[in-house]
């Protein structure tokens, strides 16, 4: 009954507000467009913020213009104040009888929270010290139909603020904090690639193969050539032939997708930077990728140690382990030799509720206990090195132990956040691994990678060696925005209808 009520309540007050633009409209002034605001709530605090009230009155400070959103009204007879919120903040302003027309003034008296509104006049202080905007003129510019959330209750329903995000960000300044803050970071990694000689490219978002990492692809249809095309997993084999062609250091900080289930971690749709380095290390990148968070950590106005949820995590130390000892580390029952016991590692992943495919070597299966047992634990930032060669189709063989690849991720917070390894630059080595992945896909794995003979052909001409990184730029800003789930570092996440 409640909702019903709700419903009703809701349709009468937008009947009422439709009555409003009406009149607007027979006047000729329903959606305007030649108010020109000269200020932002923003910029006004900070210029007189520490201005006192007396100085305030005495610089007397007129011809200020401001635009924006009714979210606060308090109508007092012949003088009414009102709270404007525009893109930078709030700011309030007072109107009188004294100072506008009458015939205005009433009008104002009838404008609802969430219209739009430009004001004129000039700055002083109210009795309570709040900066105020004395208001000369005012005009409506766009009238608001439906009313807005509730003011003491909020937006409190996670799925509305997921669905309408306009209105999360309409009446909730946190959460637009969390979205300046990410332009800041994305900002942050790109001044940081370009100062240290990285060229930013552009590479395409539909495949005619699905590659670049092993995930299940989303296949969509190109009408007029007739054929199936995929929406980029990673950008990577288009980036490593652009090392072919010569460019030496390149990056993309790019949309990717993959045809995943929902959760707090993972959203179909997501960003990643990606780069690529001719005649690198890997211990290289790994600085690298440790002064670009560094990085980003200062453009958000972070201090290194940082509360992400109920945990704590320290940037200020950065550690190193293999794959291997970490997985000896979290499993005391395990000794070294044991690492290439199938039977045991699939002990522990049967323990763990993991359900073993026919199609997985040891190497997948050591992964996977990596996965049940190690990951969620690395709370500090850690690279973790040495994977196999059998869950890592791109990267170069180590030259010690060809059963491993030169190949680092880095986790914090228990969450990978960067996959970088030294290329595989040998056509045959190549071709092989991808014969493997179409085998595996052959046997039902919808994550592995197609055979891209072009891409063979390219290293054919000569890949120089090198080593490439890809960051998720989302699970970045979650850390450093303190947010547990991706939806919230997302304008518009994937949803369910």
């Amino acid at each position: 009954m409640d909702k019903e009520n709700n419903i009703s309540g809701e349709k009468a007050l937008i009947e009422e507000r439709r009555k409003k633009l009406d009149q607007l409209r027979d006047r000729g002034d329903a959606y305007g467009n030649s108010f020109k605001p000269k200020n932002n709530a923003s910029s006004l605090h900070e210029e007189y913020g520490d201005v006192s009230k007396d100085d305030l009155a005495e610089k007397n400070i007129k011809d200020i213009s401001v635009a924006g959103r009714i979210v606060l009204k308090r109508v007092m007879g012949n003088a009414s104040f009102a709270t404007l919120r525009d893109a930078s903040g709030d700011i309030q302003i007072y109107v009188t009888k004294n100072n506008v027309d009458e015939s205005v003034y009433e009008e104002f008296k009838t404008w609802d929270l969430g219209d739009i509104v430009g004001v004129s006049g000039s700055l002083f202080r109210t009795k309570t010290d709040e900066l105020t905007i004395d208001v000369w003129d005012l005009e409506m510019i766009t009238k608001s139909l439906r009313p807005m959330p509730e003011k003491f209750k909020g937006l409190t329903d996670i799925e509305v603020r997921y669905r309408q995000r306009y209105l999360d960000l309409m009446t909730n300044n946190d959460t637009k904090k969390v979205f300046i803050k990410r332009t800041k970071i994305i900002d942050s990694l790109r001044k940081k690639m370009n100062e240290s000689g990285y060229l930013e490219v552009e590479t395409p978002m539909m495949h005619p193969l699905a590659g670049g990492a092993v995930a299940r692809p989303f296949v969509t249809q190109h009408n007029a050539l007739g054929q199936d095309l995929y929406l980029r997993i990673a950008p990577e084999l288009y980036l490593k032939r652009l090392l072919v062609g010569g460019f030496e250091r390149v990056f993309e900080i790019n949309r990717s997708f993959r045809n995943e289930g929902l959760s707090t971690k993972h959203n179909p749709e997501f960003t990643m930077m990606e780069w690529y380095q001719a005649y690198a290390s890997m211990q290289d990148q790994m600085d690298l990728t440790k002064d670009i968070i560094l990085n980003a950590a200062k453009a958000a106005g972070c201090e290194l140690k940082i509360e992400w949820g109920d945990i704590k995590v320290d940037l200020n130390n950065f550690k190193q382990s293999t794959l291997s000892d970490l997985v000896l580390e979290f499993n005391k029952e395990l000794s070294k030799d044991d690492l290439s016991d199938k039977k045991k590692l699939q002990n522990i992943l049967t323990s763990n509720k993991v359900k073993v495919e026919k199609s997985w070597g040891i190497g997948r299966i050591l992964l996977e206990v990596f996965e049940a047992t190690v990951e969620g634990k690395l709370i500090d930032p850690t690279f973790v090195t040495e994977y196999p060669v059998e869950v890592s189709p791109l990267s170069r063989r180590n030259e010690v132990n060809p059963d491993y690849a030169d190949r680092f991720e880095l986790f914090i917070g228990g969450k990978e956040f960067a996959n970088g390894f030294c290329e595989l630059n040998d056509p045959d080595d190549q071709a092989t691994r991808f014969e493997e992945q179409v085998a595996a896909k052959d046997s039902g794995d919808k994550e592995a990678m197609d055979y891209d003979q072009d891409y063979i052909t390219a290293l054919e001409h000569g890949m120089p060696p090198a080593v490439g990184v890809g960051m998720g730029v989302d699970r970045l800003v979650m850390l450093l925005t303190n947010q547990s789930s991706i939806r919230d570092v997302l304008l518009f996440p994937q949803l369910k209808s």
